[in-house]
């Protein structure tokens, strides 16, 4: 990729995964995240760091300029209201990222971290803040915004190893826990593999031998119809 990656959300645990094997590949990195200490404490020297909240438009459009993709890993928080509400985090934050990655014309491809269940609004974890129904909003915005665009809804995270099958589903029905290297592996595979645009999937380790042709998984992905229910 001749334009950096943009990680936002890159100081989490999921996030500074996806910015090390984006670095292990080459490529330039960017994080967004208003997490200052967690960035100095475990994000490498070599990523390109600025602190910034998603929830303020101005604090995006200058880490957004001119990138190549975008890897969207916000932590959605459980508040029922206000700046840690899923509403605030993974919806209206994710929107004010696809407007600054769209300014000027630019077209990146975007990787949305989601999450099972997110069409389950019954599942007990919607009771906190309306999550579940929050991510799938955000989920339709990347997915009517115009851009290329990849949705991963991981399983349980887990911080085993990876290494371990990972099974690809389609149309939230499975259950099932995923380590968050893997999921980082995913994301990456995702921005470098043309068959990955345009898909959602859900996400889960089983016993057996790690993919080696991740094009190939995501092949024999059905593309989604815009809009998605």
């Amino acid at each position: 990729m001749d334009n950096p990656v943009v990680v936002v959300g890159g100081a989490g645990r999921v996030g500074r995964l996806v910015v090390q094997r984006l670095l292990e590949r080459g490529a330039a990195v960017r994080v967004v995240d208003h997490a200052l200490q967690q960035a100095r404490r475990h994000l490498p020297s070599e990523a390109g760091f600025t602190l910034g909240d998603v929830r303020d438009p101005a604090d995006l459009a200058e880490p957004l300029a001119r990138c190549s993709a975008v890897v969207y890993c916000v932590d959605p928080g459980t508040a029922d209201s206000g700046p840690d509400a899923p509403q605030s985090t993974v919806y209206q934050g994710l929107c004010n990222v696809l407007d600054a990655a769209r300014a000027a014309g630019q077209r990146p491809h975007v990787v949305l971290i989601s999450q099972h269940h997110a069409t389950h609004w019954g599942h007990p974890l919607n009771a906190y803040g309306r999550v579940l129904e929050w991510r799938l909003a955000g989920e339709e915005a990347l997915r009517e915004s115009g851009l290329p665009y990849t949705v991963i809804r991981p399983g349980w995270l887990t911080d085993g190893a990876a290494g371990l099958r990972v099974r690809l589903e389609q149309g939230d029905r499975g259950n099932g826990q995923v380590s968050r290297q893997d999921v980082a592996e995913a994301c990456v595979q995702a921005l470098y593999c043309p068959s990955a645009s345009g898909v959602t999937f859900e996400m889960f380790n089983e016993t057996g031998v790690a993919p080696s042709q991740w094009e190939e998984l995501f092949a024999a992905l059905e593309w989604d119809q815009v809009p998605v229910a």
